[in-house]
């Protein structure tokens, strides 16, 4: 399913919850195909580990393009994913994790990575609004 198919259709009644996972699928499609099949920080490319990670929540976005926009995504490992969906870690303008002062130490620990993750100018917009709104705060999006 295309982009073009998704924002021609995602209009109607009664189809939120199918737009929104249309649509998250093909978020998910675009950030395997970015990221080229595997986590940035781990390495791990068994999909069934990965997760399409938005930067900025999808109900905070304001648009269908921001939505699925690769450069307000990261496809990280589920356990990455849950400590940056949930404001325990979150990254620099380097990339590297930064992690909260909520987070254990042995769970920082065990979240394990092996290089920063490239980022663009516009990760690192969508990055600084995550930095603000998300990280240290409990946000669970």
């Amino acid at each position: 399913m295309s982009l073009r198919w998704y924002l021609r259709h995602r209009s109607g009644c009664g189809e939120l919850h199918r737009r929104k996972r249309v649509g998250q699928g093909i978020f998910r499609d675009r950030l395997i195909t970015y990221w080229q099949g595997s986590c940035p920080l781990t390495g791990i490319s068994d999909h069934a580990l990965l997760r399409a990670s938005h930067i900025k929540p999808w109900k905070d976005c304001e648009s269908d393009e921001d939505r699925l926009d690769v450069h307000n995504g990261l496809l990280l490992s589920a356990l990455w994913d849950a400590a940056f969906d949930r404001g325990l870690v979150t990254f620099d303008d380097g990339g590297h994790p930064q992690f909260s002062t909520q987070l254990s130490e042995t769970a920082a620990t065990e979240l394990r990575w092996q290089a920063p993750i490239r980022l663009t100018d516009k990760h690192r917009a969508h990055l600084e609004w995550h930095r603000s709104e998300v990280f240290e705060k409990g946000y669970g999006g």
